[in-house]
């Protein structure tokens, strides 16, 4: 199918990712039929501004839940490309298990049976790294690969979402269509995401997206499709407090060079504030500002390489490491009171 008559939808599309993978799309994929947009929450401004940018594709938006079965199917309705980024985040304990899992399970596997109804031909699902671990353990992974098993238990409830979503969705390939295809999907599970304009402190993820949209031609579905890839750029392997400095120094920020406390005592103390948490659930909502398995992760030496992705789908990051540095740090700048920026400069 040529792009001219294609028609992607991209869920979560007013957040961070999935503004610029639409903002991608536009640019990259000349012609396309349309986008629709897909979030819990209309953005006028983010339509208007894409419609803006281009006059061969229709831009429309759909507002509503990511669990509401009977408004999947009308957006996947005429759809050749699904890409997934709809997810809640939540790394402190501040949602509770069901709406997680309702959103991020839930939710994936309704868009699936939506996909399958509609004869959508291709789905991606953009995933975490943290489904890769660590482990409760703390054990290294350097350099790791797609060939790097899952740990053998995830306790951190937004992890084990993820890779459930993940589970589903490579399960869902190959999946018989109504109108004689088979559903062809694709995992990609991002780093560290960082970039300017982003919540989070992703420069590189959307690039992955456009190439991912190889799940068109018919010759390399039968590489992508059914596989998932980890995809990177070429910033430093570094510790996230390290990464932090090397962002942040340039405007005058230091950072403390050990721990205020020794490991196991705060691993301990993360055991309590999570204890705590647990006891008062019923009364009222507690969410600590660490636990075990935050704690583990931003200690752990963890790694991954992009090859394979290169290899299959031609992926390259779209920035150079020097590019999203200063890009990142140049934009953080605009952040700090007036004051601050002259004493930075």
């Amino acid at each position: 199918m040529s792009p001219a008559s294609d028609v992607y939808l991209i869920t979560g599309a007013c957040g961070f990712l999935g503004e610029r993978i639409c903002r991608l799309l536009l640019e990259e994929e000349q012609g396309l039929a349309e986008i629709r947009l897909f979030d819990k929450k209309s953005k006028p401004e983010l339509v208007q501004s894409l419609q803006a940018s281009t006059s061969q594709t229709k831009v429309s938006m759909f507002e509503g839940d990511i669990r509401d079965s009977e408004l999947l199917r009308r957006a996947c309705r005429g759809v050749t490309l699904v890409v997934h980024t709809a997810s809640i985040i939540d790394i402190v304990g501040a949602v509770d298990y069901s709406e997680l899992h309702g959103v991020n399970v839930k939710g994936t596997q309704l868009l699936l049976e939506a996909c399958i109804q509609e004869n959508v031909a291709s789905f991606v699902y953009t995933s975490s790294i943290e489904v890769a671990g660590p482990n409760p353990q703390g054990d290294p992974v350097i350099n790791g690969d797609e060939d790097t098993p899952y740990p053998a238990r995830l306790k951190f409830p937004y992890s084990r979402t993820k890779q459930e979503a993940e589970q589903l969705s490579l399960r869902a390939h190959g999946e018989p269509l109504r109108n004689g295809g088979r559903l062809a999907t694709c995992i990609l599970r991002p780093m560290y995401i960082y970039g300017d304009g982003c919540p989070f402190l992703i420069l590189h993820m959307a690039n992955g997206i456009r190439n991912g949209n190889a799940l068109r031609d018919p010759e390399r579905r039968a590489v992508v499709g059914g596989n998932f890839y980890f995809i990177s750029d070429d910033t430093p392997p570094v510790s996230y407090s390290d990464f932090n400095h090397v962002l942040m120094s340039p405007l005058g920020f230091g950072i403390q060079e050990k721990l205020l406390l020794p490991y196991p005592l705060l691993f301990f103390l993360s055991f309590l504030m999570e204890l705590l948490q647990w006891l008062l659930r019923p009364f009222l909502r507690y969410c600590p500002p660490l636990n075990r398995q935050l704690l583990i992760m931003v200690n752990t030496p963890f790694t991954f390489s992009y090859r394979k992705a290169q290899k299959d789908i031609g992926y390259t990051p779209r920035y150079s490491w020097e590019e999203s540095h200063k890009r990142t740090t140049d934009w953080l700048a605009t952040l700090l009171p007036q004051r601050e920026r002259i004493k930075t400069h």
